[in-house]
């Protein structure tokens, strides 16, 4: 699969909806994640990332302006002892509580279908990476409808174990803008990645488009000791 430009992706698309990235630094050093969050509607742009004890969690920058919490208020991350979740949805708490009752990360999954916003049926995109004594492995998930067909649910998990130092992986929930919007296709991107987490966190929020770009998420955790350093941006202030 050729290698791309995850700046250029991002900046050739108005409209790339929510999107997930997962990789390792070249270094070889850091577990890399980023999750950004794009909107159209009034609603959709009404909101902000905020920390949470064990992630972050999105709320209204103007709860005056929050018309319907449905789908876009969740905690995109979540850390479960060694394992980071990143989704798109309140799929996040899914993953978490069933993980933390021995299931796995798929047999999680297999409890939620895309989202019930007809006539999108917006996939829900999710990932987890994994870091223990040194190691570390990620996974990848997308549930979407069968080419805008609600009546069949497709289901997707890509796992990618030993990853390759400077290589990351990108999935987003749509592949442009559109009526309805069309669902991302194919398997998760493969990107670059780079050291610097504010190079970085710098680089994906100059691409997304600016009037649709709401917030970013982005962390480099330590694959070493497990520490994590984490930077927020939000277009929207509180």
């Amino acid at each position: 699969m050729k290698k791309l430009d995850i700046y250029k992706e991002l900046a050739e698309n108005s409209y790339p909806g929510r999107g997930i990235i997962i990789g390792k630094s070249p270094d070889g050093k850091k577990a890399v994640t980023a999750y950004f969050i794009m909107g159209r509607s009034v609603n959709s742009r009404n909101r902000v990332f905020t920390r949470t004890a064990d992630g972050i969690k999105t709320e209204a920058a103007d709860p005056t302006k929050l018309t319907d919490p449905h789908l876009i208020i969740y905690s995109p991350v979540r850390v479960l002892g060694n394992k980071t979740i990143v989704t798109n949805g309140d799929q996040t708490d899914t993953i978490y509580e069933l993980m933390d009752k021995q299931q796995t990360f798929e047999q999680s999954l297999r409890t939620r279908v895309y989202e019930d916003d007809a006539p999108n049926y917006t996939p829900r995109i999710s990932g987890i990476m994994h870091i223990e004594n040194g190691s570390y492995n990620y996974a990848m998930s997308i549930i979407k409808s069968a080419d805008g067909d609600p009546d069949c649910c497709e289901r997707f998990t890509y796992t990618y174990t030993d990853p390759i130092s400077g290589n990351g992986h990108f999935i987003h929930t749509y592949m442009g803008d559109g009526s309805p919007l069309p669902s991302f296709e194919g398997e998760p991107k493969k990107i670059s990645v780079v050291d610097d987490i504010d190079e970085f966190t710098n680089g994906l929020w100059d691409s997304l488009n600016e009037d649709n770009k709401v917030s970013l998420f982005v962390r480099y955790i330590d694959i070493a000791s497990g520490e994590a350093v984490t930077r927020i941006v939000n277009k929207y202030s509180k």
